[in-house]
C-alpha cells in the first residue's frame, strides 16, 4: 500500500494535499523555522495559518530558506491564510489579504478563508454580522478574480451561515474548515459541502489532544500498531476529510503525515462513527447571528 500523500481537487481545478501542517499557537521565529523545515523535509506541502497566529513573516523566513534547500517549487507549495474577524469588511478585507500576502512573501495565496462569521467587537446577535460577510465576501471575490487568491473558503460557518453564503455569492467556496473529530461529526455540514462541491477540512482533529487518551482510539492504535493520532487522521482522511495536525515534535511530524499506508476495517470505522456526541472542544460559532 502507498505511502504518499493524497489530494483532493478543488473546485477551482486545484489539487490541495489532505494532509497539511497547521500552525495555530505555532510562535516564535526559531521555533516556526524549525518546525516548517522538518515539516518540508519530511514531505509536508500544505501550510496552514492566519493572521491571528501572528507566525506568517516566520513562516515566510523558513520557506524562503528551506525551499531552495529541498528544490521546492512555488507550485508545488500550498499554502493557507485566514481574515482576522476584525478585518471583516470589503475595504478592510482587501486590504488585510495584501499584508498577508506581503508578510508571507506571495504573489498569491493558494487558499485564504474566512476564519470566522462574525466582526470582531461586535455581539454575536448583532445582525450587521450578515453585511460585513457579505461585503467580505465580495472583496475576496475579486481578489480571486485577480488571481491573488487562487481559491477563497471559509472557517467556522454553520449550516446557516453556509446556505446564505451560497445564497448571494458569485464564487462557490472551495473549502469549509470547521472543527471535526469523532466526538463531532458535523454530518449535516459534511452532507451540504458534498451537495455543493465544497471540500471539507478538518481542524483539532485530535479533540485538543484529548481523544488521543479515549479507550476506542487506544484499542483502535493497538490493533493496527498505530499512534492514536494516526488512527483518529486516518478516520479523517479515509472519509476524504483533509486535516491540518499542529505538531513542533519531530516524530509526531513524521507519525501525522504517513496515514496512507493502512485503511482501516469498517467495523473500526463505525466504532469511531459511534463517539459522534456534539462535543466542541474549540469555539462554537452556532450563536453568531
Amino acid at each position: 500500500m502507498k505511502d504518499t500523500m493524497d489530494t483532493v481537487k478543488l473546485n477551482t481545478g486545484s489539487d490541495m494535499p489532505i494532509v497539511g501542517l497547521g500552525t495555530f499557537k505555532l510562535r516564535g521565529q526559531e521555533l516556526v523555522v524549525q518546525t516548517v523545515e522538518t515539516a518540508l523535509k519530511l514531505g509536508y506541502r500544505s501550510i496552514d495559518t492566519a493572521a491571528v497566529y501572528r507566525n506568517e513573516k516566520d513562516i515566510a523566513i523558513a520557506l524562503k530558506q528551506f525551499c531552495p534547500k529541498y528544490d521546492i517549487e512555488r507550485n508545488n507549495l500550498f499554502i493557507t491564510s485566514k481574515l482576522a474577524p476584525k478585518d471583516q469588511g470589503y475595504e478592510e478585507a482587501k486590504a488585510a489579504v495584501l499584508k498577508s500576502l506581503e508578510s508571507l512573501g506571495l504573489e498569491y495565496l493558494d487558499l485564504y478563508l474566512v476564519h470566522w462569521p462574525g466582526k470582531q467587537g461586535m455581539l454575536r446577535e448583532d445582525e450587521r454580522n450578515r453585511q460585513y460577510r457579505k461585503d467580505t465576501w465580495r472583496a475576496l471575490e475579486e481578489l480571486h478574480q485577480g488571481g491573488r487568491l487562487r481559491a477563497i473558503g471559509v472557517s467556522n460557518y454553520t449550516v446557516r451561515h453556509m446556505k446564505e453564503l451560497l445564497g448571494h455569492c458569485q464564487v462557490k467556496p472551495a473549502v469549509l474548515q470547521i472543527e471535526h473529530h469523532p466526538e463531532l461529526q458535523q454530518t449535516e455540514l459534511i452532507s451540504l459541502c458534498g451537495e455543493h462541491g465544497i471540500h471539507f477540512q478538518a481542524y483539532s482533529s485530535l479533540g485538543t489532544g484529548k481523544l488521543v487518551s479515549h479507550p476506542a482510539v487506544l484499542e483502535t492504535a493497538t490493533k493496527y500498531n498505530r499512534t492514536p493520532g494516526q488512527i483518529l487522521l486516518r478516520w479523517a482522511v479515509q472519509r476524504g476529510v483533509g486535516v491540518i495536525p499542529k505538531s513542533t515534535n519531530p516524530q509526531h511530524l513524521k507519525d501525522n503525515i504517513h496515514v496512507f499506508d493502512f485503511t482501516l476495517e469498517e467495523e473500526d470505522m463505525g466504532r469511531l462513527d459511534s463517539l459522534d456526541s456534539g462535543m466542541h472542544y474549540c469555539w462554537d460559532p452556532q450563536h453568531v447571528a
